[in-house]
């Protein structure tokens, strides 16, 4: 006789926990979006020119994912969740106290390190506490807007703070929620190992480095100054120890990249879908904000209401997405929503200076709301198609991709977009419509990649069923 093993229900105090492993997330969220608002500010205070402006946005991604990986089920996922909160407060007052640029970018490197313990760490503890796959799709889009209700409260109240204090002032929102964390994450949070995870190859950690630092440099340079011989060292140099690296986790017995994971179809393609739109949305995002403070010339608290209905989109698309997924495949919901996404992109290459403010903000909210599906579904396929045992690994590359995507749009995209504008300013193009020729770039950019990310989601995820089902 052939017996089914039902997940279990998750109960009250799963429901309690899932609250707790908010906070974190709604951490990350304030210091990314903060920032954003924040960059203009802080800029002329330090004294930072455009390539440090660069580095202070994209060097916490990169750091978080130079040290991706399973150290969560090493020493435990709460262990490691509550030491990364600690650390992640800490640098956070490094970093609304610093003195230069250079000493920003070294805060934003160490809060990175912490990052990297956080959002992986939340996740997989999400996939201990819900095995029943409904709740744990609701659980994930929970989280997911969390990051959003975040990035909904940070530009808000950051906007207050940039116009009343100084612009440090933002890095020490999230400090509060890291205590309470500290306070009650012991008592609420389920702690979980896993016994036979093996060592942290720090030998990895550092190829992972020097792969990713070095490669994005050459990019950035050879964007901003065209081709010479140190961005060409560098680049080969970065792509030489990649080489390394990947040959590398092939031989370990605990390897930092579980490469195996990247066999499954529906993993590889959600994975890559979302690391895609982290890298276009993320850096589109940051144009539109500037394109509100810089061309159209709002205050910092008047930008963020511009952006509040993308964010209040995306919190629904978030939540909305795992719910019409239980009768909906996820290829069918996730490439009609990317189809929408399209048209909010090529709706912004539309903008001028003289548009005003209501079109771009329209614009940017389409593009929150049809991202839900990719972002939440996208996670769950990630972390519910690989066994429990491999949940932190799974989580980790995750968020990775998402930050790392991030990071690199800014550093790939946000050149690209700088150095049109650049472009039409030697061509005596006013400077506002030299600006928006650059967001014009980067959202057309957006768009075509994204057509081809649909493409491959229909293909690829087509035979995945309704969630539940």
């Amino acid at each position: 006789m052939t017996t089914t093993m039902t997940p279990t229900r998750a109960g009250r105090r799963e429901w309690v926990g899932l609250a707790v492993l908010a906070l974190p997330t709604f951490l990350v969220s304030l210091d990314v979006f903060v920032l954003i608002l924040a960059l203009p500010k802080l800029s002329q205070s330090l004294g930072a020119d455009s390539t440090q402006q660069l580095w202070i946005m994209d060097v916490y991604g990169f750091m978080i994912a130079g040290f991706m990986g399973t150290l969560g089920d090493r020493i435990g996922r709460r262990k490691l969740l509550l030491i990364g909160a600690t650390a992640f407060g800490l640098a956070s007052v490094l970093a609304a106290f610093s003195t230069s640029a250079l000493m920003l970018i070294a805060a934003r490197a160490i809060l990175g390190i912490a990052g990297a313990t956080l959002a992986p760490s939340t996740l997989a503890l999400i996939s201990n506490l819900f095995s029943d796959s409904r709740q744990r799709s609701l659980a994930i889009g929970i989280w997911a807007g969390c990051f959003t209700v975040g990035a909904i409260v940070g530009p808000m109240v950051g906007g207050v703070l940039l116009e009343h204090f100084w612009w440090g002032s933002v890095f020490l929102l999230g400090v509060p929620a890291m205590v309470l964390l500290l306070v009650v994450g012991p008592k609420l949070l389920p702690e979980y190992r896993n016994e036979n995870a093996g060592r942290l190859d720090l030998a990895s950690v550092a190829l992972s480095l020097v792969t990713i630092l070095p490669a994005v440099y050459g990019i950035k340079e050879l964007a901003r100054e065209g081709v010479h011989v140190v961005p060409v060292a560098s680049l080969l140099i970065g792509l030489g120890f990649g080489v390394v690296f990947v040959r590398r986790q092939r031989t370990l017995q605990d390897p930092l990249i579980d490469l195996t994971l990247f066999r499954g179809r529906a993993f590889t393609t959600a994975l890559g879908g979302m690391c895609a739109f982290s890298m276009l949305g993320g850096t589109t995002m940051l144009f539109v904000a500037q394109f509100f403070q810089i061309v159209l010339e709002l205050s910092p608290v008047g930008a963020a209401l511009a952006l509040l209905p993308g964010m209040l989109a995306s919190t629904a698309g978030f939540l909305a997405a795992p719910i019409l997924a239980r009768r909906i495949r996820p290829a069918t919901l996730i490439a009609t929503g990317l189809a929408g996404a399209i048209a909010g992109f090529l709706l912004l290459t539309q903008v001028e200076p003289g548009t005003g403010p209501v079109i771009p903000a329209i614009a940017f909210a389409i593009t929150c709301l049809c991202g839900g599906p990719l972002i939440t579904l996208g996670t769950d396929l990630v972390v519910g198609s690989v066994p429990p045992e491999k949940a932190g690994s799974a989580a980790s590359l995750s968020q990775t991709g998402n930050e790392f995507g991030y990071a690199l749009g800014i550093a790939i995209v946000g050149t690209l977009g700088n150095a049109v504008t650049r472009s039409r300013l030697a061509d005596s193009v006013p400077a506002h419509d030299a600006f928006a020729s650059g967001m014009h770039a980067v959202s057309g950019l957006a768009a075509l990649v994204l057509a081809a990310v649909a493409y491959f989601v229909v293909r690829h995820l087509r035979h995945v069923r309704p969630v539940g089902a």
